[in-house]
């Protein structure tokens, strides 16, 4: 039996508002759930590295934040799930 683990870390300073750290965070399992069986069976940590400009997204809780936090990371865990070559030892 696979086993997955997560761990999220939003820092505040790329998501001011609690309530977008949430929504956020909120994402991140709703995908890894989706594509945890694609993956390999471990402890996963997702980090938000860069802001989501609030220029772009004004409201806290959008459903554009929303899409883009998904688009985002089903692209990243779609690669996490491709194959990779083996690699060559000396």
């Amino acid at each position: 039996m696979q086993q997955h683990w997560l761990g999220t870390v939003v820092p505040k300073r790329h998501a001011k508002r609690a309530v977008t750290r949430n929504l956020v965070k909120r994402q991140f399992h709703h995908q890894f759930s989706a594509l945890c069986s694609k993956l390999p069976a471990g402890l996963w940590v997702l980090r938000l590295k860069a802001p989501f400009g609030r220029d772009l997204f004004p409201s806290a809780r959008s459903e554009t934040l929303a899409a883009e936090v998904r688009t985002e990371l089903g692209a990243l865990l779609q690669r996490a799930a491709q194959p990779r070559p083996a690699a060559h030892g000396r």
